[in-house]
């Protein structure tokens, strides 16, 4: 079966409503962590401010999803994603409130926590209902489940990518056109709509545990997945670094409200990279291209210390994306294989967790760097550092995760 084969079976099976819903349920998210650095670091004169409010929005996200997934797992997704959405577009009105009244550093960051506790994990959520989706394309079509699964985790690669680059570029157009807090509160609308249908849509119901009374529960941790857990942290980092560098930069010329539009070049290429994967032959195992895709965010991240300008900032960013959608798929995917079906929300959810915090890391890191130095290009230093760790860990996680196999 064919990629674009595989794409049309699984819209088939769907429909378009769902992916349309799934999509734009996972924007908010993306749109929250840059749009609280733009607000938080405009509004205070301090990125390191602006840092750690969208670092303890990001770290509290990461540390909440396992649970909401962990919990989807047991009781289904329609209840844990329906209480979120709402709760989180209650959090970001909040953090725009607190932000303009000007109430302190520690309530902001405190608020920014509380805000991203709430949001849910779309993105991840939606990965597991393929799981079921696929089964019963397979058991009605006698498809290639396999090929169905990898072209449904390319897709969701994608679709997290594409989510990347209009949610960052609706941040940048919304603080040009209004000013930051309009796309906090883009988000928090957007949030409450979709996330809410994205909860109460009939392919929910194929989640959750309770559907196989008498199960047994499966395994989660192993050292393969613990690999993967430090693989996410390291994109994460290089998200945050790459964001914070882009914000110092961009307001140095004078135009922050274009930090959001530099960024999100960075998902253009992973759109394009993301999509193609499914296209790679079955006999190249998802260990090895992590390896290669590693290989590929250390080389096209390197000239980010050297660019002082926009316009080749956004042609380096842009280039950097063919290699984050295949690394990132490569992960999700491994964990597909290697946890027990009952555990793959709280799986995802980590892994996407592991995301946040490695986002928190990075922006935090960045923030303080830059402000130290008065440069973008510390703040750039951190993406390529993490860019190298991820490399090294892929070749020395190598033989490990080529001879990880799905529990029993």
């Amino acid at each position: 079966m064919s990629a674009i084969a595989s794409y049309r079976t699984l819209l088939r099976t769907v429909g378009s409503t769902y992916v349309v819903v799934a999509f734009l349920g996972r924007i908010p998210l993306a749109m929250s962590q840059l749009g609280t650095l733009i607000l938080v670091s405009t509004q205070s004169g301090r990125y390191a401010l602006g840092g750690a409010a969208a670092g303890a929005l990001a770290v509290a996200n990461a540390l909440g999803a396992p649970f909401a997934g962990g919990l989807a797992d047991r009781v289904g997704q329609r209840p844990v994603v329906l209480g979120q959405s709402i709760a989180g577009a209650i959090g970001l009105l909040a953090l725009v409130e607190v932000t303009h009244r000007d109430l302190g550093a520690p309530t902001i960051i405190a608020v920014s926590a509380l805000a991203g506790l709430a949001i849910p994990q779309i993105g991840p959520l939606a990965r597991v209902r393929w799981g079921p989706v696929v089964r019963d394309a397979e058991n009605r079509a006698h498809v290639n489940r396999h090929r169905l699964l990898d072209a449904a985790f390319s897709y969701e690669g994608a679709a997290d990518e594409a989510s990347f680059v209009l949610g960052p570029a609706l941040v940048g157009v919304l603080a040009v056109i209004a000013d930051p807090a309009g796309a906090l509160l883009c988000a928090a609308a957007v949030l409450a709509a979709f996330g809410s249908w994205f909860a109460l849509h009939p392919t929910a119901a194929l989640t959750g545990s309770d559907r196989v009374p008498g199960q047994a529960r499966g395994r989660l941790f192993g050292a393969a997945f613990l690999v993967l857990v430090v693989a996410q942290m390291c994109v994460g980092t290089i998200f945050g670094g790459t964001q914070t560098g882009s914000t110092v930069l961009a307001t140095a010329e004078g135009q922050p409200g274009l930090a959001g539009v530099i960024h999100a070049t960075l998902g253009v290429g992973s759109v394009i990279a993301g999509l193609a994967v499914t296209g790679l032959p079955e006999q190249v195992l998802y260990a090895t291209r992590m390896l290669v895709s590693a290989a590929g965010l250390l080389v096209l991240s390197a000239p980010l210390l050297l660019v002082d300008s926009i316009g080749p900032l956004m042609g380096v960013i842009g280039l950097l994306g063919f290699a984050v959608a295949p690394y990132m798929i490569s992960n999700f995917a491994l964990a597909g294989h290697l946890v027990a079906d009952d555990r793959i929300g709280m799986a995802m959810t980590m892994l996407a967790g592991a995301t946040g915090v490695g986002y928190a890391l990075g922006s935090s890191v960045a923030g303080r760097l830059a402000d130290a130095a008065g440069s973008h290009t510390p703040a750039f230093a951190v993406t390529v550092t993490a860019a190298a760790l991820a490399l090294l860990l892929s070749l020395a996680a190598q033989q490990l995760l080529r001879n990880a196999r799905p529990p029993d």
